[in-house]
């Protein structure tokens, strides 16, 4: 059988029951904080509306196709196994991305917004567009257009497709109140036919989370409360001119020689002519569940009056990560770089060749979020070593302007240490990542 009797206030939380069958709100907006559920939602209604009425097909967005089968494709996929629905009813391919009813040709189309052409003409000739979801919103402000791209979506989609149709956003608000999609937000929410629906984790029953997830939470909420609002509850919690607000000597400044040995060493590098070079080296310690600095170098050819080429920078390396080994022992080397300093590496990679370079995101808000939750459980430690990125600690602040226009950018200065650290967290996050609580970026 394609179906199995499914109640579906089993498997969609209070919240959602109202909305499930509301077409009267054309816009219906999704916010919450971790694992409040709505993307299970989004799944659960999509493969609903196909497995229904024929004649129905649904669109599901995100900003960029390669985030695609791994979030919304794969809670679709999810989504069936909670409906009983049996897959070898449908159709199921990657290229394209589809969900086809093959009772029906009811289907799913998943796709990106890269381009204009994304979207232009993607028109179901036989099934009237009953949904279009667009994922992680933020996205969409972010690296793109922002509330320009949404009504070009909209004006694509709802032409022809006026009856039943639904727009479905979703996104976890961001923690600047100013920020543009939340500006959006309150302008939707002034118009009849939208409606906006806040969860947390708080909405969902417990024994759907588990509780190891409700521990999480309460242990960030006790490490910083803040966070833990933002995170966990969705609020736009404002943001601190100063951005390591969390950070804590007594806590945080520790002598690298009492631990025990480390298991991989990473050095985050960030690179200037007049402005500093900085070096921070890192090592993970598994069983202590730490990201503990060692050792720091810095050069500042405006400071000292002393520029130095590449190749110099790349032999003061070298020195840099022997001093590490007749400290600490052998071990494997990450030099996790700024990427445009391509002529620093290559230079770095001719005397040191045993050196590993992993690529790196060099997203700032995405390293400097994961930074702050690494302070805010103590899983990254400084060294007594690092004097240049302790004083950094102190300084390393947003823009106040880029804060009020809703665009946080950090002031650069007091950063290239800073840098550097973010360079190795991101270089080490899939390791760091399992001794974190229960998060997801």
């Amino acid at each position: 059988m394609i179906y199995q009797e499914v109640k579906l206030s089993d498997i969609i939380i209070p919240k959602f029951h109202a909305l499930f069958n509301d077409v009267d709100h054309m816009h219906q907006i999704l916010t919450s904080g971790r694992a409040g559920t709505k993307s299970s939602y989004m799944g659960i209604l999509s493969d609903y509306l196909i497995a229904g009425e024929a004649g129905t097909a649904v669109v599901i967005m995100r900003k960029h196709h390669v985030k695609l089968e791994k979030t919304v494709f794969k809670e679709c996929l999810r989504a069936m196994k909670r409906l009983k629905l049996n897959k070898k009813y449908f159709k199921i391919t990657k290229k394209p991305m589809r969900i086809t009813n093959l009772k029906n040709s009811n289907t799913i189309y998943f796709t990106g917004s890269d381009s204009v052409d994304d979207t232009k003409g993607m028109i179901d000739e036989n099934n009237a567009i009953k949904l279009v979801v667009l994922d992680e919103l933020t996205e969409f402000f972010d690296k793109g257009e922002g509330e320009d791209e949404i009504n070009n979506i909209v004006a694509t989609f709802v032409r022809g497709n006026d009856k039943d149709f639904r727009m479905l956003y979703l996104y976890n608000p961001p923690k600047n109140p100013k920020a543009p999609i939340n500006e959006w937000c309150h302008k939707m929410e002034q118009r009849n036919d939208c409606i906006h629906i806040h969860v947390t984790y708080q909405d969902v029953p417990v024994s759907w989370l588990g509780q190891k997830l409700i521990d999480e939470a309460n242990a960030m909420k006790q490490a910083d409360e803040k966070m833990y609002n933002w995170i966990w509850l969705g609020k736009s919690v404002g943001l601190d001119d100063l951005i390591y607000y969390m950070f804590n000597p007594e806590k945080h400044v520790v002598d690298p020689k009492k631990s025990i040995a480390y298991d991989l060493l990473f050095v985050g590098i960030d690179a200037g002519q007049l402005n500093a070079t900085t070096y921070e080296a890192y090592g993970l310690d598994f069983y202590n569940k730490k990201f503990q600095g060692l050792f720091e170098y810095y050069h500042s050819g405006r400071d000292t009056g002393v520029q130095k080429s590449p190749s110099e920078y790349a032999g003061d390396f070298r020195d840099f990560i022997d001093s590490i080994y007749d400290t600490f022992g052998e071990m494997p080397v990450y030099a996790c770089i700024d990427p445009s300093a391509v002529g620093l590496a290559e230079e770095i990679k001719r005397v040191c060749p045993e050196v590993i370079f992993p690529k790196i995101d060099n997203t700032v808000d995405l390293g400097i979020s994961r930074v702050q939750k690494l302070l805010i459980f103590y899983v990254l430690k400084l060294s007594i070593y690092q004097k240049e990125l302790e004083k950094e600690m102190y300084l390393y602040s947003y823009d106040p302007d880029s804060i009020d226009k809703g665009k946080e950018k950090p002031i650069k200065q007091n950063d290239h240490c800073q840098d550097a650290t973010r360079y190795a967290v991101m270089g080490a996050w899939d390791y760091i990542v399992n001794m974190l609580p229960m998060l997801n970026d």
